[in-house]
């Protein structure tokens, strides 16, 4: 009986023991997952370059009006304003006013040495935009010497539904650059890159007109444009939109 209660008294030790030397290996277990560690990780840069066709042109038309009166002024540049927006509905444009101005008018008289009023000068202008130059001169020849209306600011430029596509595909092919790099960087220590942890962007290139020439007809009809070159050959040349995006990626080191 001894023998058994010694050997009862072994086993249960032992399963005591086991049940603490589990315990303190569970301790350290959660221990060790609670303890922060150090995360190694690798920052580079990544770059893509591309271009955007240019689909759009677009032209301004600026109606200006000057009287003594104010009311009268504002009616006749509202009253040329209806007729050209009546023509432009015709035609398949996209149209919006980006001014509308009415101040007094002054000019310096070295004779009275003072300023004197010219009376209130009445601005408004609207920006055409269309898929074609065709169109764009069509509007042109259609207001082409018409008193107190102004065409300026001749463009081409890559609409937003264009660009956004290629603006978005250039900024992957970017992080792909900066992660090729990262791989690049890791593999002298055996290593390579992980899970993308952060990235930052910055794009480029510009949108703005880029004329290399300007067809002498337009000029006849009283279009300024930016660059004011002519070519004899009667056409309008514009260069592609430049893209950038230049992006600043961190990313796990495996």
């Amino acid at each position: 009986m001894k023998i058994l209660k010694k050997i009862k008294l072994t086993v249960l030790g032992v399963w005591f023991l086991s049940i603490v030397g589990c315990a303190a290996i569970l301790m350290l277990l959660l221990n060790w997952m609670d303890t922060p560690r150090t995360l190694r990780t690798i920052s580079v840069q990544g770059e893509c370059l591309t271009t955007a066709p240019r689909d759009k042109t677009a032209i301004t038309l600026r109606v200006t009006t000057l009287d003594k009166s104010a009311a009268v002024s504002m009616k006749k540049a509202n009253a040329q304003v209806t007729q050209i927006t009546d023509f432009l509905k015709s035609q398949d444009v996209e149209m919006q006013t980006t001014e509308f101005n009415s101040y007094e008018k002054t000019e310096w008289n070295r004779d009275l040495q003072k300023s004197i009023s010219l009376g209130i000068e009445t601005t408004i202008a609207i920006e055409i935009s269309a898929k074609n130059i065709e169109t764009i001169e069509k509007v042109l020849n259609e207001f082409a010497g018409v008193d107190n209306v102004f065409s300026e600011n001749l463009r081409m430029y890559t609409s937003a539904e264009v660009l956004k596509p290629i603006m978005e595909k250039c900024l992957s092919v970017a992080v792909e650059n900066a992660r090729v790099r990262a791989d690049a960087i890791a593999a002298g220590d055996k290593r390579r890159a992980g899970k993308l942890l952060a990235v930052s962007y910055e794009t480029g290139g510009g949108n703005n007109v880029m004329y290399k020439n300007v067809a002498p007809r337009m000029m006849a009809l009283g279009a300024v444009t930016e660059s004011g070159a002519l070519d004899t050959s009667g056409s309008l040349v514009s260069k592609d939109t430049d893209v950038s995006v230049a992006v600043s990626a961190t990313f796990e080191i495996k």
